[in-house]
């Protein structure tokens, strides 16, 4: 591809067949010539994150690989990146959305789905950043409804003062609702979870202090998962 270069790697999730995915070569990769990731607000140094595989979400996909797929259930994935977990849930036969603000995802997700004999898995452009009346300069539609489910890999990565997150969670939240977070014991995961017990929901920690397949060294994380039962 012109501007960067890729490789493709063989992933083992437990529960799954294998997965082939492509991905950014290394951090170093960078192209942006019409400026579309600059107009989204997204760094030089920002721009490659999105393309690489990170334990955070292997630790994301390996969980969605072993919960039960619900008739009726719709699944959000937020700040998806290379959406480990979103094809995790789409090869079980999970009705899910992937969403991130870069891009580059959404073509890489079709690149993935391909190499995995994959039907098209739906995607979103979802920066809960952004002023949700705002004229949004993507050329894919924006996430819209709610959902049973909403999950994340590593997005607690910097101070959230305005609370933008938990705010996208609740505009897409149905009343009932399971929130699952992967947190690499970033030092924003209090912040974070006291707004989500402000606006109801209950917290469940797991640690997920431990090697998974092909990890070194350890990982040392948590996966928040947060329930809100209903709404008063």
């Amino acid at each position: 591809m012109p501007g960067y270069q890729t490789k493709q790697e063989h992933i083992s999730v437990d529960g799954v067949d294998k997965l082939w995915i492509r991905s950014l070569l290394d951090r170093q990769q960078f192209a942006d010539p019409h400026g579309e990731a600059e107009a989204l607000g997204i760094s030089s140094a920002m721009w490659p994150l999105f393309g690489l595989l990170w334990p955070s979400s292997r630790h994301l996909a390996a969980y969605m690989a072993t919960r039960p797929v619900l008739a009726d259930e719709r699944i959000l994935e937020v700040g998806c990146g290379l959406a480990l977990a979103s094809l995790v849930c789409h090869r079980r036969g999970s009705d899910v959305t992937a969403s991130d603000c870069h891009p580059l995802a959404s073509s890489f997700l079709i690149a993935n789905t391909g190499l995995n004999d994959m039907s098209p898995l739906p995607y979103r452009h979802g920066d809960w950043g952004a002023d949700p009346e705002a004229q949004v300069h993507s050329q894919h539609p924006t996430v819209k409804g709610r959902f049973n489910v909403i999950m994340g890999s590593d997005v607690l990565y910097e101070r959230d003062e305005p609370g933008h997150l938990p705010g996208f969670i609740g505009r897409h939240a149905k009343q009932q609702v399971e929130v699952l977070i992967v947190d690499p014991n970033r030092g924003n995961r209090s912040a974070f979870s006291r707004r989500m017990a402000n606006d109801g929901f209950q917290l469940e920690e797991i640690d997920l202090s431990h090697a998974a397949e092909g990890e070194d060294p350890a990982y040392k994380g948590r996966l928040l998962r947060y329930v809100r039962e209903q709404v008063e």
